[in-house]
């Protein structure tokens, strides 16, 4: 695995934090527009689709507790379904809704997104979100960027921006391995990624499992053990 240069990663933070005005008027707008597809809706799997939209719409512009219950809604719709990708996608959003729940739900987004073979740049955010929220000399963060580049390389085999996802991830773990031990050349890269087991997935998924737990804590909206039953034997 090469080291990238660290300082490469797009700050998607910085972006977000500088909306402009005219941005929020055009979320503002779509919101709307949304709300009232949303009450006239009929059909289930339309309107928890129309909740998952509007729910990050609410969620970029800080209205966590807007958003909270109608992703929550929505993920509970799509969880019944068996739609892990949307199930995923709501706990993406219900995290960034800021709310008391809200490590919980980003726990249980990364479970289903790992567990399942869903669109791996889901996965990747959700990953990123326990980067950023894990203390620099931590080795939470190693795990989470380690799982991202994993789930990336195997999932990703006939994907059109596979090569763009894997440059991403790589430049994930260059910039963990910077700001947790200091990293800045190959060989040292080599032997953090070595000493952290970073490259056996056996291991490393054990230590991500353990960090889910960390986040969910008894909140389980979903009994994992009746989920990882029902997944067919290859």
């Amino acid at each position: 695995m090469d080291f990238l240069h660290p300082h490469k990663l797009e700050d998607t933070v910085a972006d977000s934090a500088n909306m402009d005005m005219a941005e929020k008027a055009r979320i503002e707008g779509e919101i709307a527009e949304l709300q009232a597809r949303l009450d006239v809706e009929a059909a289930p799997d339309r309107s928890a689709a129309i909740q998952l939209e509007l729910g990050r719409n609410l969620a970029d512009l800080e209205r966590g507790d807007q958003a909270w219950p109608l992703c929550k809604q929505a993920f509970d719709y799509f969880l019944q379904q068996e739609n892990w990708e949307a199930a995923a996608e709501c706990c993406n959003i219900l995290y960034l809704s800021d709310q008391e729940g809200s490590l919980s739900a980003l726990g249980q987004g990364v479970w289903l997104a790992v567990t399942y073979p869903i669109n791996p740049e889901i996965t990747v955010e959700l990953l990123h979100h326990i980067i950023d929220d894990t203390p620099d000399d931590s080795d939470g963060a190693a795990v989470a960027a380690a799982t991202a580049a994993f789930i990336v390389d195997v999932r990703t085999e006939n994907h059109p921006r596979r090569e763009d996802m894997l440059f991403f991830t790589r430049q994930m773990l260059g910039k963990v391995a910077r700001r947790h031990s200091g990293i800045d050349d190959q060989a040292q890269f080599d032997y953090w990624i070595e000493k952290l087991e970073l490259n056996q997935p056996d291991k490393f998924l054990v230590r991500l499992r353990n960090i889910v737990d960390v986040l969910v804590q008894e909140d389980w909206w979903f009994d994992r053990d009746e989920l990882r039953a029902r997944i067919p034997e290859d």
